[in-house]
């Protein structure tokens, strides 16, 4: 897992959820804190899957495209960028 800076933040719990939470992350043996990050980690995860990213339709962008993709990939894009259709 990649390194990541981390910010505190309170929240609010159910009685019964962190009851609930705490018996989950003794069982995993982890942190109730990591418990906690791994949930919303996977929350989002289904809320946004990958293949949402709007930056995946830069994948193939080159297909077919100029010979020189690998050196000169930042202008070629900004080109395709510039040229693509209001939404």
């Amino acid at each position: 897992m990649a390194t990541r800076t981390r910010k505190p933040l309170q929240i609010y719990l159910e009685a019964d959820q962190e009851r609930v939470l705490r018996a989950l992350a003794e069982r995993e043996r982890v942190s109730l804190a990591e418990l906690i990050r791994r949930s919303i980690d996977h929350y989002l995860a289904e809320l946004l899957p990958p293949e949402a990213d709007p930056s995946l339709g830069l994948v193939g962008l080159g297909h077919g495209g100029p010979q020189d993709l690998s050196t000169s990939h930042d202008e070629l894009v900004a080109g395709q960028v510039a040229v693509a259709p209001d939404e």
